[in-house]
């Protein structure tokens, strides 16, 4: 068997394996750490309390906020640049649950006109299924305004009464 040079690098008995990575992949992955800060400089201040940001990322995401144009380009390259030295998993779980929630919202709304409406056409048969469905409903105070409603579209008045059913069902409904 012949001898080790002092210099030389056993690469066989290297446990670690070793992962050649692309600069066009790093540079895929900056990127997507840069979509991911632009991201969270969208949130609202409720919703980014919600991500799990440590502080340095906090006061960098709250800057971007107040910046404008090239500032803000340049902001969002340092955030990604901050990214890049933490795990940015949770983060983006965290960011799809806060844009899910949004997307959920949105959908109970058109819900909501949906069954309005499908008040105002049916009548009380359509009102008689809502309120099996929400019996904490004010049965006459939605008749009331199903019409109204039906005698404003009948008269072309504005509808108000239209938007009072929606508001109604909106606050009874998607906010209890």
């Amino acid at each position: 068997m012949a001898k080790k040079r002092h210099n030389e690098i056993d690469w066989t008995d290297e446990e670690e394996e070793i992962i050649w990575v692309s600069k066009s992949e790093i540079k895929r992955d900056s990127e997507q750490l840069k979509k991911l800060g632009a991201e969270l400089i969208e949130l609202t201040p409720q919703n980014l309390e919600k991500i799990p940001l440590d502080e340095d990322l906090k006061d960098a995401v709250r800057q971007a906020q107040s910046f404008r144009l090239e500032a803000r380009r340049r902001q969002i390259q340092f955030i990604g640049k901050l990214l890049r030295n933490r795990d940015p998993e949770p983060i983006q779980e965290a960011l799809d649950k806060v844009k899910n929630r949004h997307n959920q919202q949105q959908a109970l709304l058109h819900k909501l006109e949906l069954v309005r409406d499908q008040l105002i056409a049916m009548g009380d048969s359509s009102l008689n299924h809502l309120m099996d469905e929400y019996p904490h409903l004010d049965r006459q105070h939605l008749r009331n305004l199903i019409r109204s409603a039906q005698k404003e579209k009948e008269a072309n008045k504005p509808p108000k009464a239209y938007r009072d059913i929606f508001q109604y069902l909106k606050t009874e409904i998607a906010e209890a």
